[in-house]
């Protein structure tokens, strides 16, 4: 059975968020792939890994389609493909999950700010919850993560 996590963004934004959720998964000694829904979105993504604390280092890399994608601990791609092996697959910016087959883990991470992205996530909810273990993650005001459902 997958482990789904739901996390309902409202009071901070995606580039606050994902580093520290990726940077516990590595501590679980899990990989990751990031799946976002455009290429422009990957690379953004990728300047907030490199920059979002000056103390810190987040190992990741853009999927490029060689030998390198295999070995890289977080992997961020835009396409259903999984290179790096990963246990744990992230979904953000509108990428939106089919399957959990073949994970650990799945994250699925919307904007409670973009009417479209909670809709998709209550259709991914519905699909998904049947035969794995599902749980719905928002922030309260103070931005600590409770689980609603």
């Amino acid at each position: 059975m997958t482990e789904i996590l739901f996390y309902h963004l409202e009071i901070q934004p995606l580039e606050r968020v994902i580093p520290v959720l990726l940077e516990k998964s590595l501590e679980r000694g899990w990989k990751v792939v990031v799946e976002t829904g455009s290429r422009e979105r990957a690379e953004a993504l990728d300047a907030v890994l490199w920059t979002y604390r000056d103390e810190s280092f987040l190992p990741h890399a853009i999927a490029m389609g060689d030998d390198f994608d295999a070995d890289q601990p977080v992997l961020i791609v835009t396409n259903a493909t999984n290179p790096n092996r990963a246990n744990v697959r992230f979904f953000v910016d509108r990428a939106v999950p089919a399957s959990p087959e073949g994970y650990e883990r799945i994250v699925f991470m919307f904007s409670g700010h973009d009417p479209d992205a909670v809709t998709e996530a209550r259709a991914a909810w519905r699909a998904l919850r049947e035969g794995n273990e599902v749980t719905y993650w928002q922030q309260d005001n103070s931005g600590r993560w409770v689980k609603k459902a």
